[in-house]
């Protein structure tokens, strides 16, 4: 066993644990961005001017009226800007445009003594536009051929000789939908001067040294200018990876100009307007089976909704593409991606980063298929499922494949899926107006940044005199356990106990150019980071220990905050081992560093190994449709997830629980809408509040709920050997879609190939069982070729 992977005696790691702020949030003595503007003095509050169209070139721009209003400051436009006005990593988003380019847009901020003077100042503010066309749908992107920035290409293996070789051979559309991420905690920023012109800033960011980058170059400083600070997120999920930086950016140009404090925080409504969503996608695809219902070949081609700059939308489509194959070997494979450019929000990262997008698209291909290919749509999925020394399209070769197959057969036996099924069957015969259906889907996601040079953490680790330790690491907390996580990976590789240790807040003038805390990689790589500084230090308190227990520090052992030489009796307590380091002059701090290993990606070809290991995971979700309504309900999920050795059991279960529920709401309720007509409101967001836009609640939670961590599933080369969490499991909620998909079905008779829109909302339920009902779609002699219709 690695290094890196192997545990010592009594390790922390492995011990489940509840959340380490989980007092403090039920409390309310957690302390989020906007909760410090109470304890900072002279603050000044920003409100922005938008801008209600979706389109246009501002003409006029007039503040003079808001300046007049009582309680107005300031107000900051474009010719404030003192760098470079922009808050992209791009160069295509301009901090205050002369071009509006969606509804809400923010083309200037008014900075108030009271929250209500900067929004009455804002009112005031006198825009004139010259109204531009629109492009706000993707058909319409499609359409116009309105695309940016990357067009990659996926290729493996002949694809043509594959669709000759084929005996059945479908092909489809299917579009779906984006998702809000709303999180709890909307955009927030508040930032300050110091007494020699330093610039402070608290940020609810996911990226703070990104956030650092952003805001100096706005002000036309050095990032040593510049600090950042992250207490902790009421939220992420990917949505405060690269867009907090703006918000930033004008707290900070305000607190420059005016030398107060200036704080930003969001509404809902602001939020929910400004703020980018997951990308929505349309796929065309191909697809080509043999007699037995093993892919042979697949072509397909992925357009997301980008919105109006680039974004992450690079490389979210490459993460899409990378991820179309999910469980399944497609020996032959062209797969190309595009970036539809709309007048709406720059859409970016969220919880997955494009790999359910491209995931999606296969297990809806398998959905729809399964029938005409008269298999079970379980059957289907397990016949094509990777094997020992198969290679995904983009040439990384799939570890540990057995794991798919693991994954799924314990769900099996976990869920009673035999009996089930019979009970099923009888339930469905005897009810002609309610069908259930359960449905089994598996998931492979590939850990680690595309980008290679993101693939890297630090950590600063400080023991003090009395023996008490301090963390920085580069992570951000936004209620996913990492800060847990890190306290119990110090704490073993120290071997001490865990009130020893605390966490200092994330910041860039402790643990420098750190990489965002995305792509589930938080654990991985700061954690090997903690790991390393704290290996560091011990090894220098082993060489005390030996001078004071009379051995060889290779046969000192320090466990439970004692240190002992192995054969011998005698110990030394840790306060003491500490204590007597530093009259030794011994240094007691420590940078830790770590890098991904084994990465390499060629980005113009599209080949390579991204990915240092893959996730695996499976859930079995039985439902209940409503034929008349298309209501339904989620009566038991049952889930097996591959975590490797968990660091932290009871933050991991409560993961795949959130991720799995995210997932949901995103396949079957949260249905954004957006004006695509003609009128005034052209492209205004239309589900501006969570009385709009359905979040999933109680309610959809499923009746019975099993989570299981597979066991014996060490990760070689990782942490303590455990993996990722964070995204892989929201995938695992394919299976509550092609349930509904099933139920639907079931109401017509047998071999009925049922499209089903997603989200999957009882509406489309609905009129999924009237197809059904009007019997199946296409009846497909052998070796030809069926067109689905698109949703």
């Amino acid at each position: 066993m690695s290094q890196l992977s192997q545990r010592p005696e009594q390790p922390l790691v492995g011990v489940p644990l509840p959340h380490e702020s989980a007092h403090q949030h039920v409390t309310g003595a957690a302390l989020y961005t906007d909760d410090l503007v109470q304890r900072t003095k002279d603050v000044l509050h920003a409100h922005p001017v938008q801008v209600m169209q979706a389109h246009g070139r501002i003409t006029a721009l007039r503040t003079e009226r808001a300046l007049a209003v009582p309680g107005v400051v300031r107000v900051l436009t474009g010719a404030d800007v003192p760098g470079v006005n922009d808050a992209g990593m791009k160069h295509d988003e301009p901090l205050f445009p002369d071009e509006v380019m969606f509804h809400g847009h923010a083309v200037a901020w008014v900075l108030g003594e009271t929250l209500e003077a900067a929004r009455l100042g804002a009112a005031a503010v006198e825009v004139e536009l010259d109204v531009l066309p629109s492009v706000i749908t993707l058909q319409e992107a499609i359409a116009t051929e309105s695309f940016h920035g990357a067009r990659p290409v996926m290729v493996t293996g002949d694809v043509e000789a594959g669709f000759a070789d084929s005996a059945h051979v479908f092909s489809g559309e299917f579009q779906f939908s984006d998702q809000e991420h709303f999180y709890l905690e909307t955009h927030a920023a508040l930032a300050r001067i110091d007494e020699a012109g330093q610039v402070f800033v608290q940020s609810s960011t996911q990226h703070p040294s990104e956030t650092q980058e952003i805001v100096a170059h706005v002000l036309g400083l050095s990032s040593h200018e510049v600090t950042v600070q992250c207490l902790r997120m009421g939220g992420g999920f990917g949505g405060k990876e690269m867009q907090p930086h703006g918000f930033a950016a004008v707290a900070a140009l305000g607190a420059k100009l005016t030398g107060r404090p200036v704080r930003l925080r969001l509404t809902r409504t602001q939020d929910l307007t400004m703020s980018g969503k997951r990308h929505g996608f349309h796929a065309r695809w191909r697809i080509g089976f043999d007699a037995d219902g093993r892919i042979q070949a697949l072509d397909a081609t992925l357009t997301a909704d980008g919105g109006w700059s680039l974004d992450l939308s690079e490389p979210v489509v490459a993460r899409a593409l990378c991820h179309i194959d999910n469980t399944y070997w497609i020996p032959n494979a062209r797969v190309t991606g595009r970036i539809a450019k709309t007048h709406k929000v720059s859409n970016t990262a969220f919880r997955g980063f494009g790999g359910p997008q491209g995931m999606l698209v296969i297990e809806d291909i398998m959905g729809r298929c399964a029938p005409l290919l008269g298999l079970d749509p379980a059957e289907l999925r397990e016949r094509n499922f990777y094997a020992e020394g198969h290679c995904t399209p983009y040439g990384q070769k799939v570890t540990h494949p057995e794991r798919i197959g693991a994954v799924w057969q314990q769900v099996k036996e976990n869920s009673a899926w035999t009996e089930r099924q019979r009970d099923i069957e009888a339930f469905n015969a005897a009810h002609p107006h309610t069908k259930r259906a359960l449905a089994l889907t598996g998931i492979k996601f590939g850990i680690s940044f595309n980008l290679t040079a993101f693939n890297q953490g630090g950590a600063l680790v400080l023991i003090y005199k009395d023996g008490s330790v301090l963390i920085n690491h580069g992570g951000t907390e936004m209620g996913q356990g990492l800060h847990t996580k890190m306290l119990q990976v110090a704490a073993t590789t120290l071997g001490i106990p865990l009130h020893k240790v605390r966490l200092a807040p994330t910041r860039t003038d402790k643990v420098p150019n750190t990489s965002a805390t995305a792509a589930s990689a938080g654990a991985d790589l700061n954690g090997a980071a903690v790991k390393n500084a704290c290996e560091q230090l011990r090894e220098r308190l082993l060489q005390v220990a030996a001078t004071q227990l009379g051995s060889s520090a290779s046969d000192v052992r320090i466990v439970a905050g004692v240190a002992r030489s192995l054969g011998s009796d005698k110990e030394l307590a840790w306060d003491d081992l500490v204590r007597t380091a530093y009259f030794q002059r011994v240094q007691l701090s420590a940078a830790g560093f770590y890098r991904t290993e084994g990465l390499h990606w060629d980005a113009k070809a599209f080949q390579g190994s991204p990915f240092k290991y893959f996730s695996y995971g499976a859930a079995a979700t039985e439902v209940e449709v409503d034929g008349f309504t298309g209501t339904y309900r989620i009566r038991r999920v049952d889930i097996v997830h591959d975590v490797g050795d968990s660091l932290s059991p009871m933050i991991d279960i409560g993961q795949v629980e959130g991720g799995f529920v995210q997932g949901a709401g995103w396949l079957t309720l949260e249905d954004m809408r957006w004006d695509a007509g003609d009128g005034p409101q052209r492209g205004r967001l239309l589900t501006q509040a969570a009385s709009t836009y359905k979040l999933p609640s109680f309610s959809e939670m499923p009746e019975r709920f099993h989570v299981t961590l597979m066991e014996n599933a060490t990760e070689e080369g990782a942490v303590y050997g455990s993996k990722a969490v964070g995204e892989p499991p929201l995938m695992l909620a394919f299976s509550v879609r092609e349930a509904l998909r099933q139920a639907a079905a079931a109401f017509g008779p047998g071999g009925a190939s049922v499209e089903l829109a997603s989200p999957a909302t009882p509406e489309a339920v609905y009129w999924a069982v009237e197809s059904a009902r009007g019997g199946p779609s296409d009846e497909v002699p052998s070796g030809a070729e069926a067109a689905l219709s698109g949703v």
